[in-house]
């Protein structure tokens, strides 16, 4: 069998490997002439690392990020709601990874290259067109493009028995499939994301989300020590609520942003374990996007062409999950093309595992996901309480929290199955 993947971000990546797992042969095609590692921080919840580990890239993933051991809410004064253990310290057999997704991406792509060759990923490559042929298979016309003081055009064609398309929330392959469908949706909030080397929060392997939907600031350590070999590299997310009805830039992940505007709004946010201020200050490079998703898809495959994670279902970057979404995405499909010696079932058994459970989540994010407690809290209680109880009890806490782990299928007795 051979598969075509559009696409060499996390999904793309993960299935080319997945793929090879099983003796099936792939060939990844990219659009940008060289992928460097750009972006900010990401979350591998353990889920999607038990899908890695079974490809033997937990260890060398470790040693470049983050084990997350505690999640931690709170509301804009600084005032606990909620506080949760993480990974392997809560009983998963799989650690949760705070990483840079740039760095992720290229340990990806070197274990691509070693196990599946050099010639197996091409880049410079931009989808054209995707069609079906006469003999069960599907042909993909690429656009070469080769830079050398003039800029030089070819057309490459390419066919195979499967291809994915596995290119993100602008996903060439969809807007093929659904040409009608129009730009993404957007909820009124924009998100400006970086990195800072600062002091430790907490013990150094926190993760805070402090405020509510529009007025919240997330931060969390992607390395134990920054460049700067003291303080850690801290992630932050800073959420800006803004008029969803205007307009919005396309978004992407290394579009440069600014916070001079924005960083009034947490000028008062210093505690004693964390200044916010000053960790935005400390931001070399800011980045902004705006939040973001589409409708759930009735279906993703139309003969031998289907979709895979932000391509399928790109969803609101709450509960820390649309990466690790994207990768369990790589394994069922690798499974389903084992499982089913018929292509055509394998991919209506892909489909079945994964589209109900990913329109599910995309739906949960559109009402923030676990997150939806800080707005309860600040809804019910905008100027502070003395207990969190009087606001929302333990049980209602812990139901909110569980829910959410059960709808994105990282609930401890989904992950330590076999």
């Amino acid at each position: 069998m051979e598969v075509i993947i559009v696409g060499a971000g996390i999904g793309g990546l993960v299935t080319a490997l997945a793929l090879h797992r099983v003796g099936i042969n792939a060939r990844i095609y990219e659009s940008v002439a060289e992928l460097r590692p750009l972006g900010v921080g990401i979350n591998l919840l353990p889920h999607a690392t038990k899908v890695l580990g079974q490809l033997g890239l937990v260890d060398p993933l470790s040693e470049i990020s983050v084990a997350t051991r505690e999640l931690i809410y709170l509301n804009k004064l600084g005032q606990e709601i909620w506080r949760e253990p993480r990974g392997r310290e809560a009983g998963y057999a799989w650690p949760q990874l705070s990483i840079h997704r740039g760095e992720l991406q290229m340990v990806l792509l070197r274990a691509v290259r070693e196990r599946l060759g050099d010639d197996r990923i091409r880049t410079g490559h931009h989808l054209a067109r995707v069609e079906p042929t006469a003999n069960d298979r599907v042909r993909a016309t690429f656009v070469r493009r080769a830079t050398g003081g003039t800029i030089a055009q070819e057309i490459v064609e390419e066919t195979a028995d499967l291809l994915v398309g596995a290119d993100g929330i602008h996903s060439a392959v969809r807007a093929q499939l659904y040409p009608g469908e129009g730009p993404p949706k957007w909820n009124g909030i924009l998100l400006l994301r970086a990195t800072s080397r600062a002091p430790a929060i907490h013990s150094g392997r926190e993760m805070v989300a402090i405020g509510y939907s529009g007025y919240r600031f997330v931060a969390y350590p992607i390395l134990c020590r920054g460049a700067d070999g003291v303080h850690p590299l801290i992630n932050w997310i800073a959420e800006v609520g803004q008029d969803a009805s205007g307009p919005f830039r396309r978004e992407d992940w290394n579009r440069p942003g600014t916070i001079a505007d924005v960083l009034p709004r947490y000028a008062r946010w210093v505690f004693d374990w964390l200044d916010v201020p000053a960790v935005m200050r400390a931001a070399d490079a800011v980045y902004e996007y705006p939040c973001v998703d589409r409708d759930p898809l009735e279906r993703w495959t139309f003969g031998r062409i289907t979709l895979l994670g932000d391509a399928a279902h790109p969803m609101y970057p709450m509960g820390s999950n649309g990466g690790s979404q994207a990768i369990l995405d790589a394994r069922a499909l690798a499974d389903a093309l084992t499982q089913e010696p018929d292509i055509d079932r394998a991919l209506a058994a892909y489909e079945a595992a994964r589209r109900p459970a990913t329109a599910a989540l995309v739906h949960g994010n559109r009402r923030e996901g676990p997150s939806e407690i800080q707005t309860i809290v600040e809804q019910r209680a905008p100027n502070g309480f003395e207990r969190i109880e009087s606001v929302l009890s333990q049980d209602e806490l812990a139901e909110i929290s569980t829910r959410y782990k059960r709808l994105a299928g990282f609930d401890q007795a989904t992950v330590n199955a076999p």
